[in-house]
């Protein structure tokens, strides 16, 4: 394995990339900060050794948040376009809410970074989370109780709307070899002070994770149990396909789903607690269901036993009747 103050080297980034030597365009994401700055230099490098490939695009989003965004924005461009790739500033212009700013900035970043994609005719969004990355989302996502598949961390690609991709391709290395990266090649980079300031958990979380790694839970560690929740969590969504082929059916009536009272209390607790959850997904009209919220709801249902149940859960009715569940669209709220 490179040193942690290793660059990373041409072979490394060729094989890092090459999934993507296909695609017509990425649009990368490029705020100037250390990691994003590696990923511009390591893509344009890339895409330079190879006799055809995507247009790369780097795009800046100026959250409107700092004074100094604009002009940094400018200094990105001056980069990206020393590198031969070609770049674009896009504005967050809405109102800027009250509280919970990082994850409404989060929201509308994604937004525009997707709305650029469309216009570039680009279907991979790259952007440049790394390793430390990683570790930081796992133990946030720890402190606020998520299950197995919120400790799988994030995934090299995910799928987003209008048929766009996200990919991560520096998810597995350490933010440490990327600054070497930049110093090898003499590339400045942005300080965003934000990342340090104390109101916003992730920043609360850095020198948290920094002492976990003197006991061994390095960002490594963190890597490995994403990977293994992962394989947990594809394994326990296999046997949910399979029990659900046997557990439910379509109701009778429209968007209702029925099933099988016995089979379902016959399940593992996550087997039927996920089985439920894609019902309730499916047929009501609020999206997926908080875990905490399905997992009291289940709690509620199986206290129940096999007397007369009904309950209303994210925007949808569950009836238990007989040996059959009977999942479908809640009535409307009645207007006061």
């Amino acid at each position: 394995m490179p040193a942690a103050d290793h660059p990373v080297s041409d072979a490394e980034a060729d094989a890092l990339f090459a999934d993507l030597a296909d695609a017509r365009a990425l649009l990368l994401a490029v705020s100037g900060g250390p990691d994003s700055t590696a990923l511009l230099a390591l893509a344009a490098r890339w895409r330079k050794r190879l006799r055809r490939g995507p247009e790369l695009i780097a795009v800046t989003i100026d959250h409107g948040l700092r004074a100094e965004a604009r002009r940094e924005a400018a200094k990105v461009k001056r980069l990206a376009e020393g590198l031969g790739v070609p770049h674009r500033t896009l504005r967050w212009t809405d109102a800027k809410p009250a509280t919970g700013i990082q994850e409404k900035a989060r929201l509308a970043r994604y937004e525009l970074l997707r709305k650029a994609a469309r216009r570039f005719g680009a279907r991979h969004v790259v952007t440049a989370h790394t390793l430390d990355d990683q570790a930081e989302t796992i133990l946030f996502r720890m402190a606020r109780g998520s299950g197995i598949g919120g400790l799988a961390g994030m995934a090299r690609a995910t799928a987003q709307a209008d048929d766009l991709l996200l990919v991560r391709p520096l998810l597995h290395v350490p933010k440490a070899r990327l600054l070497a990266t930049l110093r090898a090649q003499a590339l400045p980079f942005i300080d965003d002070p934000s990342n340090r300031d104390p109101r916003f958990a992730r920043s609360r979380l850095r020198p948290l994770i920094a002492r976990l790694a003197e006991e061994g839970l390095d960002a490594d560690r963190f890597s490995l149990l994403a990977l293994r929740m992962r394989r947990a969590d594809a394994a326990i969504e296999a046997v949910v396909d399979a029990a659900a082929r046997l557990a439910v059916a379509s109701g009778g009536r429209r968007a209702s789903i029925m099933i099988d009272a016995a089979l379902l209390g016959s399940l593992p607790a996550e087997v039927a607690l996920r089985l439920v959850g894609r019902a309730l997904a499916q047929v009501g009209n609020e999206g997926p269901v908080e875990l905490g919220k399905l997992e009291a709801f289940m709690a509620a249902f199986v206290q129940a036993g096999e007397l007369r149940f009904r309950r209303t859960l994210a925007g949808a009715m569950v009836t238990r009747a007989g040996d059959r569940v009977v999942i479908e669209r809640a009535p409307a709220r009645k207007k006061r």
